[in-house]
């Protein structure tokens, strides 16, 4: 088996097209078909259900995908390992990371990071803290800055940058503005919630304390953007229970503390694959963090 047959075989299932992964790859459609019939012949099960508009992954080929991506992830980190040693950082750093994660200055991270290793390619994706943990784990990202959504595993491994509470926000004439004492779940379950899409963290957060205290409550307006949900608050379309920090970028919302609020009860950390499968660039990135990586 060779390496350009899991990265054709990779295109073309990320593709679910021939001649769109041969147009990437920069090679013939001709070549690349050839290359994925001999690792069909080598492995013995077909990998692809060919149809005159796309490919579809057959069962075999879905196992394979996860294999075959961390497999390519590690042979990038070899080379990257190698050109370190040498004393030049180079290759790419995938990083992923939820919307105006706490304790990391994402902007001015990548920034300095760029200054320090230019020969490195940068690329960013924002996506929930649950998308972003199988990334990680699957090879696809490097590392990434998410909320805490599991216990650390083979694949997967996390290290803790910041904790803060969770705090109501609401517009100044809502009704809760003017409430004299901390709030809790149960005084919140009449009221219309604005929150993000399940899989983000703060969302999870604050489904977890309503589901412990036994209150239900009503997401009726659901954003995946930190702004466009403090838009909808600033028009008192509703109510939100975010990190601390998302306060400071509407001074015009009223904060409203919740009643027993653990103080780390969102927890921001770095994501990061096996300590013997991190990339030279995501220990440079920690390292301007100033966090031990491993």
């Amino acid at each position: 088996m060779e390496l350009r047959h899991l990265q054709h075989f990779v295109a073309v299932a990320e593709d679910q097209h021939f001649t769109r992964a041969a147009e990437r790859l920069l090679v013939s459609q001709s070549g690349l078909s050839a290359s994925i019939r001999a690792l069909e012949r080598e492995l013995r099960a077909p990998l692809f259900v060919r149809t005159t508009r796309r490919v579809t992954l057959t069962e075999a080929g879905r196992a394979l995908l996860e294999e075959a991506r961390r497999i390519l992830a590690q042979v990038r980190s070899a080379h990257e390992a190698v050109a370190a040693v040498q004393g030049v950082l180079r290759g790419t750093l995938s990083l992923g990371t939820e919307q105006c994660i706490a304790g990391v200055p994402v902007a001015g991270l990548l920034a300095a990071f760029r200054r320090e290793h230019p020969d490195v390619e940068i690329r960013l994706r924002q996506a929930g803290s649950g998308e972003l943990a199988e990334e990680v784990a699957a090879g696809r990202l490097d590392l990434a800055f998410a909320y805490r959504t599991q216990e650390d595993t083979d694949q997967l491994r996390s290290v803790s940058l910041a904790g803060e509470p969770m705090t109501v926000l609401c517009h100044p004439d809502h009704r809760l503005a003017a409430y004299g004492a901390p709030l809790t779940p149960r005084d919140l379950a009449d009221e219309v919630f604005v929150d993000f899409h399940p899989d983000w963290g703060p969302r999870r957060v604050t489904d977890t304390a309503f589901a412990a205290a036994g209150v239900r409550r009503t997401v009726a307006l659901e954003v995946n953007d930190v702004h466009g949900l403090l838009d909808l608050l600033d028009e008192n379309l509703g109510i939100a229970v975010v990190p601390r920090h998302f306060r400071d970028k509407r001074a015009s919302l009223t904060q409203l503390p919740l009643k027993d609020g653990d103080e780390t009860a969102y927890e921001t950390i770095a994501l990061l694959p096996p300590v013997q499968a991190t990339s030279p660039a995501a220990r440079a990135l920690m390292g301007l963090l100033g966090t031990a990586s491993g």
